[in-house]
């Protein structure tokens, strides 16, 4: 029954995806609906209305959607993370496919070829090789919890922000996004936390100790684990540390920080090696040569899903076509994945990257796998791509551009133009700007291939490589 007020729209079809969430239009309103999958039929709960969309919660499922499934994970629905749980896989790839369809011809005016199925994860759960807990002294209460009426005394927590709450923590007991052993570690220091009566930061106040954890893994089996420590209390920490290395010997690399700032970023704060090494290696197979090495350090950035990684780095290289002598420019190299991976391929490859600490990342890696015809320089591309950087290093055979989510800035398109190199290929984990800056070239390059790429099981993200040549 509704409540006083409460819009309810009855019988309403789920028709598809937009912005993550599941939409439906009804009398020409677009409301975007959290909780339902495209197939079902819904009662749905108004809960914000505007002139040109409404967003609602699911009220009732009336018909389920062929689509829908049971999601595995206890936190789901609450997590924020995995928002597609509740949806089939061949069905989520599906969805991928028609978005970087419909954001490259509606936003870029591109004429495509055939766009092939998306091409699937490896593995769909224990895929990610970093995660970042947060710890809190004041935890999310779940609706089970409220309803229980019993009283709640531990309002600690070390998992994950509920989504749009900087201030909530969801504390979490399993997650199936990183392999072993991250659930045990993360398990092992709460309890040693409660045990031991630690106290975990309040952001509000900005008060307490323990503040943040980060596991990385890697598919050779090293593990990194680092805790930030609001401030520090010597006598208590390594008792916490020591603890975890008695009961993770295994562990590769033990690592910890003094964060007293107002915000959880590691990247200005020291880190200090407690036990092992101050970084972990990771392996990319890279076909019948032996695999490439990369070193990676608790702020480096390295692809997140690994297995996926080296199926989108062979495409890269399938579609740059090398021969052998080639010059490649690696755009937005980030720690030289991409340029290492295509380097024995081909002449040279030249990276250029805007952060210096991941250039210095990328040189490392180049001398880790002895690979001599890479170098990569540093500076904001826009200013960095002049005449200056051509003579320096020669006009590419090659491109390979691989930006952040805002896709490239309008000044490196335009230096793209002006170089014109006969191929390019574009990697994006955002199709719509991917569609904005291929726009800006459709009149000098034609798309050959388009491939849709599922980095992130679960979720709306997606990664698209686009190979254009020139006219």
């Amino acid at each position: 029954m509704a409540k006083h007020g409460e819009i309810i729209l009855e019988n309403v079809e789920v028709t598809g995806w937009a912005q993550g969430k599941a939409i439906a239009k009804v009398d020409g309103l677009v409301v975007f609906i959290t909780g339902a999958v495209p197939g079902d039929v819904a009662d749905l709960r108004i809960t914000r209305k505007k002139k040109s969309f409404a967003e609602a919660s699911l009220a009732r499922l009336v018909q389920p959607s062929p689509h829908r499934t049971e999601p595995f994970c206890k936190h789901f629905g609450t997590c924020g993370g995995c928002t597609w749980q509740h949806f089939a896989y061949d069905a989520q790839l599906a969805f991928k496919r028609q978005e970087v369809i419909d954001n490259l011809q509606r936003l870029g005016g591109l004429e495509l070829p055939e766009v092939p199925a998306t091409l699937a994860s490896p593995k769909q759960r224990y895929y990610r090789n970093k995660l970042e807990y947060t710890f809190s002294a004041q935890r999310w209460f779940t609706k089970e919890e409220l309803d229980g009426g019993e009283r709640i005394e531990d309002r600690k927590a070390l998992g994950y922000h509920l989504p749009g709450r900087f201030d909530k923590i969801l504390d979490v007991s399993e997650c199936w996004l990183q392999p072993a052993p991250s659930d045990a570690i993360r398990n092992f220091i709460r309890q040693y936390s409660a045990a031991n009566g630690l106290s975990h930061y309040d952001i509000r106040r900005h008060e307490g100790w323990l503040r943040t954890l980060t596991i990385r893994t890697t598919t050779t089996g090293e593990v990194m684990a680092l805790v930030a420590f609001g401030h520090e209390d010597p006598g208590p920490r390594e008792a916490l540390l020591h603890a975890v290395l008695k009961h993770f010997p295994a562990i590769t690399s033990l690592l910890w920080c003094i964060n007293p700032k107002k915000n959880d970023t590691i990247w200005d704060l020291d880190i200090q090696v407690f036990h092992g090494r101050d970084h972990i290696v990771e392996e990319l197979k890279d076909g019948g040569l032996p695999p490439l090495r990369f070193r990676i350090g608790p702020k480096s950035f390295f692809q997140t899903n690994p297995e996926q990684t080296e199926a989108m780095y062979r495409l890269v290289r399938e579609f740059a076509g090398l021969k052998g002598d080639e010059h490649v420019y690696d755009l937005y190299c980030g720690a030289g994945s991409i340029s290492l991976f295509l380097a024995r391929h081909c002449a040279r490859v030249t990276g250029a990257e805007i952060v210096p600490e991941a250039v210095a990342d990328a040189k490392v890696n180049a001398e880790l796998n002895r690979i001599g015809n890479a170098t990569f320089e540093a500076g904001d591309l826009k200013d960095l791509l002049n005449a200056e950087f051509m003579v320096r290093h020669g006009k590419p055979d090659v491109l390979v551009t691989d930006p952040p989510r805002a896709g490239m800035h309008e000044a490196v398109v335009q230096r793209i133009r002006e170089m014109a190199p006969p191929r390019l290929v574009y990697v994006s984990c955002n199709p719509a700007t991917q569609a904005r800056d291929l726009g800006l070239l459709k009149d000098l390059y034609q798309i050959t291939h388009v491939q849709p790429l599922d980095m992130f099981p679960h979720t709306a993200h997606l990664e698209t490589v686009v190979r254009l040549v020139r006219n």
